[in-house]
C-alpha cells in the first residue's frame, strides 16, 4: 500500500486451529472512465479481435478478498476475485476491465504465496509473486492514484517463482528466479535493495531481466517485453505531511525476427516523480509527472515497445482523495502526450492521435 488509502488496521480475524491467527481484508470498489480518442478495435498479440475501446466506462475497479498468516514459521498471503487494471497510455477496454481481465492477465486468483520465515532477517516464499520491480503497485486501492503510469506499462507486474529475502542492517535484500511478464517460461532473475537512510528517506535499486529467450507472446507477456531487461533507481521521501518519490527506468527490449516483432532491439529511458499531500485526517491530493523515451526509428527494423519506434511521450496526473473509515472516494484527472509517433500507434481509431485526456472516478469501502 503506497498510500494514501488504507485498509483497515484492525481487519477480520480469528484462530484457526493448528494455524494461529487467521486475518481477512479486502476491497470493494467501482469506477467511471471517461476518455478522449479511445482507441477503437482492440487486437490480441495474436491478431483476434477483442472488442472496442469505448469513450465512456462503468465498472468494477475491485471485488478482493484478501486471506494471510502474518507470524509464525510458515506464513501465507492469499488474494482473489475480480479487478480491473486502469493505466495510462493504453486502451482501456478489454485489456484492462475487469470482464476480461481473469481470462487475459492475473486470473481470479492473481496473488497468493507461502512464505517460510526461520529467522527475523530470513524468508523464502514461493508463488504468483508481486514484482520486485517498478515504484507502483498492481491494484488501485494500492496506489496513490486511480491509474497507474506509463512507465508502469513497461514493467512485469505479477510473476510466477520463488524469491528470497534478507536484511542486513538498514538495508533490505530480495532475489528472485521467475516467469516475468507472467509468461509461464520460468527465465527472468529479478533483484531488489532497499536502503533506509533514516525514518524518512530510502533508496532503493531493482533490476531484472530474461537469461533465456520465451516465445510467450500474449497480452500480459508482450514477448518485446518479457525478452528484455528493467533497471530502476527509486528515492522516497516519507514524513508528514508529504511523501514524495521520484524514480528513474531504463529497459532493453529485444526484437524477433520470427515473430514480426523488428530486426533490431529498442531501449527505452525515463524518470517519475509521485507525491502525495496529506491535508487532513480524510484528505489528500495525490499527484504524478512521468516522461519516457523509446530508440530507433520506424524506419530501422527497431522494435515497437511505445508509440512506434523512436517515440516519446509524458503525462500529468492530479487524484484528490477521501477516505472516513472504511468508506473512500476519489477523482482523477489525466493527460498523455505523444511525439514522434507511428501512424497507427497511437490515439484514436485511426491511430493517429497525439494525446489522451482521461477523467475517472472511483469510489468504494476497504476493510
Amino acid at each position: 500500500m503506497a498510500g494514501p488509502l488504507a485498509l483497515s488496521t484492525t481487519p477480520y480475524n480469528f484462530d484457526a486451529a493448528g494455524l494461529g491467527t487467521i486475518y481477512f481484508s479486502g476491497a470493494l470498489s467501482g469506477l467511471a472512465l471517461f476518455q478522449s480518442n479511445p482507441v477503437g478495435a482492440v487486437f490480441a498479440p495474436n491478431g483476434t479481435l477483442l472488442g472496442h475501446d469505448e469513450s465512456s466506462n462503468l465498472d468494477i475497479s475491485n471485488g478482493m478478498g484478501i486471506v494471510q498468516k502474518i507470524d509464525g514459521l510458515v506464513q501465507f498471503y492469499a488474494q482473489g476475485g475480480i479487478y480491473s487494471l486502469p493505466a495510462l497510455g493504453v486502451n482501456y477496454h478489454v485489456t484492462q476491465h475487469a470482464g476480461s481481465i481473469q481470462q487475459d492477465f492475473f486470473g481470479l486468483f492473481p496473488e497468493g504465496y507461502i512464505k517460510l520465515v526461520p529467522t527475523d532477517t530470513f524468508s523464502v516464499e514461493a508463488g504468483k509473486l508481486p514484482s520486485l520491480i517498478g515504484d507502483e503497485y498492481t491494484f488501485t486501492f494500492e496506489n496513490m492514484n486511480i491509474e497507474r503510469g506509463l512507465l508502469w506499462n513497461l514493467e512485469p507486474a505479477i510473476s510466477r517463482g520463488v524469491q528470497a529475502n534478507l536484511t542486513t542492517g538498514p538495508v533490505a535484500w530480495a532475489v528472485s528466479i521467475n516467469d516475468g511478464f507472467y509468461s509461464t517460461d520460468y527465465s527472468w532473475i529479478s533483484g531488489s535493495a532497499t536502503w533506509t537512510i533514516d525514518p524518512a528517506n530510502t533508496l532503493a535499486v531493482a533490476a531484472g531481466g530474461n537469461f533465456s529467450t520465451s516465445n510467450v507472446n500474449s497480452i500480459a507477456a508482450p514477448f518485446q517485453l518479457d525478452n528484455g531487461d528493467v533497471i530502476n533507481l527509486i528515492y522516497t521521501y516519507n514524513a508528514a505531511p508529504f511523501t514524495i518519490s521520484p524514480y528513474f527506468q531504463y529497459t532493453n527490449n529485444r526484437h524477433n525476427t520470427a515473430l514480426g516483432l523488428g530486426t533490431k532491439d529498442a531501449s527505452t529511458w525515463g524518470g517519475a516523480v509521485l507525491a502525495n499531500y496529506n491535508i487532513n485526517d480524510n484528505w489528500n491530493l495525490a499527484g504524478r509527472v512521468e516522461y519516457v523515451s523509446s530508440s530507433g526509428s520506424a524506419t530501422d527494423g527497431t522494435v515497437n515497445v511505445l508509440y512506434g519506434p523512436g517515440s516519446s511521450a509524458w503525462s500529468f496526473t492530479a487524484t484528490p482523495t477521501w477516505q472516513n473509515g472504511m468508506f473512500f472516494g476519489r477523482l482523477e484527472g489525466s493527460y498523455v502526450g505523444t511525439s514522434s509517433t507511428t501512424a497507427g500507434f497511437v490515439f484514436g481509431k485511426t491511430g493517429t492521435s497525439t494525446s489522451q485526456e482521461r477523467l475517472v472516478l472511483e469510489g468504494g469501502i476497504l476493510f
